[in-house]
C-alpha cells in the first residue's frame, strides 16, 4: 500500500454512521470504473482470499447489484445492493443488505445505505463513503462483523488492481 495515500475510518455512534475518506493512486475514471463495473468490482471487493462473484448487475437509478463472498472453501455470503441515484463519475447512493442466492434481502442482518462521492485530484481520486444505518444496533453489528478490516483489506485490493490497470493501459 502507498502510505502517501489518505485513509480515514469514522465511526459516529450518535449518528448511525461510518464515514470513510481514501484515496488512490489513478485518475477518477479508471476509479470510478472499478466501483461501478461488476468485472472490475469481482477483482477487488473481498478481502483476501475472499472472491467476490457478480450474480447480476444493473448500475442504473434502480438498478441492483446482486453478489457473493466467496470463502477459500467455497463458502458463499450474498449480498444486494439497489442503486437509488446515479451522477456519473461524482457519487452514487444505493442501499446494501444481505441476501439469498436469489437476491431476497435478509432482514435478520444489517441494512444501510451507501453514498459514495469520486473527487478527482488529478492523477489520484479521492472517494469519500457515507454509509448510514437505521439503529445503532445495525451499526455495531457490521463492525462487529469485521467491516472495517475487511473494507481495508478489500481497498488495499483495489491499489494493487489498479496498478496492473494503468500498467496495461500504457502497454496497450
Amino acid at each position: 500500500m502507498n502510505h502517501h495515500l489518505n485513509f480515514d475510518f469514522t465511526v459516529n455512534k450518535e449518528n448511525h454512521s461510518i464515514t470513510v475518506k481514501r484515496e488512490f493512486d489513478a485518475e477518477l475514471p479508471l476509479v470510478w470504473d472499478a466501483y461501478t463495473k461488476s468485472e472490475i468490482l469481482d477483482q477487488w471487493w473481498a478481502p483476501k482470499p475472499w472472491k467476490a462473484r457478480t450474480k447480476s448487475m444493473d448500475f442504473t437509478d434502480g438498478g441492483h447489484w446482486h453478489y457473493a463472498m466467496v470463502g477459500p472453501e467455497g463458502q458463499e455470503h450474498w449480498a444486494r445492493a439497489v442503486y437509488i441515484n446515479i451522477l456519473t463519475q461524482k457519487k452514487f447512493t444505493g442501499l446494501d443488505a444481505f441476501s439469498d442466492a436469489d437476491g431476497n434481502i435478509d432482514l435478520s442482518l444489517p441494512q444501510s445505505v451507501w453514498e459514495v462521492k469520486f473527487t478527482d485530484q488529478g492523477q489520484s481520486t479521492r472517494v469519500d463513503i457515507h454509509i448510514t444505518f437505521d439503529d445503532l444496533a445495525q451499526l455495531e453489528a457490521t463492525i462487529q462483523m469485521g467491516f472495517k478490516e475487511g473494507l481495508a483489506m478489500a481497498m488495499e485490493g483495489l491499489d494493487e488492481l489498479l496498478r496492473k490497470l494503468k500498467t496495461n493501459k500504457i502497454h496497450a
